[in-house]
């Protein structure tokens, strides 16, 4: 009597959709890296300028124009990386494409060897490689023998909107402060700010990639603080009114 509903319950189970963290690797990288370079170049000027003794008004501006000059960088620099990585990706899956077409037998023994390598039994290996082959031949090289996932696949254009905008939200931080902070305070609530937000962004990246948040936290907030200082001792050494 209870045979129909364990299977029920079984059948449900293997529809559940597992969320595995690779799948946002990514995105998240990108992200995490454009929100911590913008909180840090963007926090770096506006402190060294503001230790050299500017006025509001040209510690804002060289703030903006860090903000728009970064965050065209990122999405330049991200989208070129990840484009030659999709280029790359394309190339190898032509080649399979091509050696499918010209040697499909090769490619099917290929195939089983490399199922062999994972701990299949020659006989298991030669039949899934067989049926893989029939479903889909070049997908089934392209994951397994090529490491090419549709997960894990280059994406420039996101990773560049992605690289953008996370830059342009961690910048948004210390432009905050130089708004709000009073002009002799500027600097400290500038210093701050920053360093609360780079603990808030590595715990937040550590978490969402499964990593250990205080390790997370401790690691951006100090690379941070490292380069806020030097850029107070730029702004101390020069000294100069820009």
């Amino acid at each position: 009597m209870n045979a129909r509903p364990a299977k029920a319950a079984a059948h449900a189970r293997s529809r559940h959709p597992e969320a595995h963290r690779s799948e946002r690797v990514g995105w998240l990288r990108a992200a995490v890296l454009g929100a911590n370079d913008g909180i840090v170049s963007v926090a770096g000027l506006v402190v060294g300028v503001a230790a050299s003794g500017a006025e509001a008004a040209v510690i804002l501006t060289s703030g903006i124009a860090g903000t728009v000059a970064g965050a065209m960088s990122m999405a330049a620099g991200e989208y070129v990386s990840v484009r030659s990585q999709a280029d790359t990706e394309r190339a190898d899956i032509a080649v399979e494409e091509r050696e499918l077409a010209e040697d499909p037998h090769a490619e099917l023994e290929e195939l089983a060897r490399i199922y062999v390598q994972r701990g299949l039994t020659p006989d298991l290996a030669q039949e899934v490689a067989r049926q893989l082959t029939a479903h889909d031949a070049l997908a089934s090289h392209a994951r397994d023998e090529l490491g090419i996932t549709d997960t894990l696949r280059a994406r420039p254009v996101q990773a560049a909107l992605a690289s953008a905008g996370a830059f342009v939200s961690g910048a948004a931080l210390p432009i905050a402060a130089v708004l709000l902070a009073p002009h002799a305070q500027l600097q400290p609530v500038a210093i701050a700010t920053t360093l609360v937000a780079l603990s808030v962004s590595g715990a937040l990246a550590a978490w969402a990639g499964g990593a250990r948040v205080l390790r997370g936290a401790l690691r951006v907030t100090f690379w941070g603080a490292m380069a806020m200082a030097a850029a107070t001792a730029v702004g101390h050494l020069f000294g100069v009114q820009v």
